[in-house]
C-alpha cells in the first residue's frame, strides 16, 4: 500500500454527533491504563464523525469514527477511538501503521441535495460493510456557520505503546439537527448510542493529523 507520512492535511466536509455514552459498555473496548472521564455519572460523552475528504486531501476518502470515550491518562485528555471506518484501502493500511487505528474497509452512500429531499431531514449518509449496514445518519442542510478553529487528541495503541495524536480542524461550524440509526448487527451496536444531543456540519473543513508520540507503555498488549 501506498500512504504519505504524518502529518495528513485532509480538506473536505463533515458532520458530528455528540453522544451519551455508558462507561459500563465502553469499558471494556478501552484499554485499562485509560481512566474513562464521566460527563454524568455512569456516562462519558461520545460521538459519530462521519467525513467526505476531496480535493486538496492528501488521500480522497470517506470516514465513519466512532468515539466511544473521553478519558485521562496521567492528566493526558483525548478520545477513544474503538471502530473507524474508510473506503479507501491506503488509508487503512496508513491508518494502521502509523496510528495504531483499527481501520477497515466500508462503503458511503451521500444522499440529497439542495433540490432533492433524500431523508426526513434532507440529507443522508449511509455506512456499509458488504450486505451488512453499520450506520446511517439523517441530517438537515447547514445554514447558520461559524468560522471556528478546534484541536482534540486521540489516544490510541500500538504494539505495547499507549500512543497519543493531535488532529486541528479549521471549519465553518453550524448546529443542525440529526438524527442516527445504528443497526443490530453493527460491530458498536453493543454501545446503544441513543439520538444525538447536538449534531454540527463542517463545511470548507480544513483538518491536519499530526503524527502520533509514545505518551505510556502498557502491561499487556491490547487488541481491538
Amino acid at each position: 500500500m501506498v500512504y504519505p507520512s504524518a502529518p495528513w492535511n485532509l480538506q473536505g466536509y463533515a458532520v458530528e454527533t455528540l453522544q451519551l455514552v455508558d462507561v459500563a459498555r465502553v469499558r471494556p473496548l478501552v484499554p485499562s491504563e485509560l481512566e474513562i472521564v464521566s460527563l454524568l455519572p455512569g456516562k462519558t460523552l461520545g460521538g459519530i464523525y462521519i467525513s467526505s475528504y476531496g480535493l486538496g486531501s492528501v488521500m480522497e476518502y470517506n470516514e465513519l469514527i466512532v468515539v466511544s470515550a473521553s478519558a485521562n491518562y496521567t492528566g493526558k485528555w483525548g478520545a477513544w477511538i474503538s471502530h473507524i471506518y474508510v473506503d479507501n484501502p491506503n488509508s487503512v493500511a496508513g491508518g494502521r501503521e502509523i496510528w495504531g487505528l483499527p481501520k477497515e474497509l466500508a462503503t458511503f452512500s451521500w444522499e440529497g441535495s439542495d433540490s432533492v429531499k433524500a431523508a426526513p431531514l434532507g440529507y443522508r449518509v449511509t455506512v456499509s460493510q458488504g450486505n451488512r449496514q453499520l450506520c446511517s445518519l439523517n441530517y438537515s442542510k447547514q445554514t447558520l456557520a461559524l468560522p471556528l478553529p478546534f484541536s482534540g487528541n486521540v489516544f490510541s495503541t500500538e504494539s505495547s505503546n499507549l500512543l497519543l495524536f493531535k488532529g486541528v480542524l479549521q471549519s465553518r461550524i453550524g448546529l443542525i439537527k440529526g438524527e442516527l440509526e445504528v443497526a443490530e448487527e453493527s460491530p458498536f451496536a453493543s454501545l446503544n448510542l441513543g439520538q444525538p444531543l447536538l449534531t454540527f456540519g463542517s463545511e470548507d473543513m480544513r483538518l491536519t493529523v499530526a503524527a502520533p508520540q509514545v505518551v505510556g507503555n502498557r502491561s499487556l498488549e491490547f487488541s481491538y
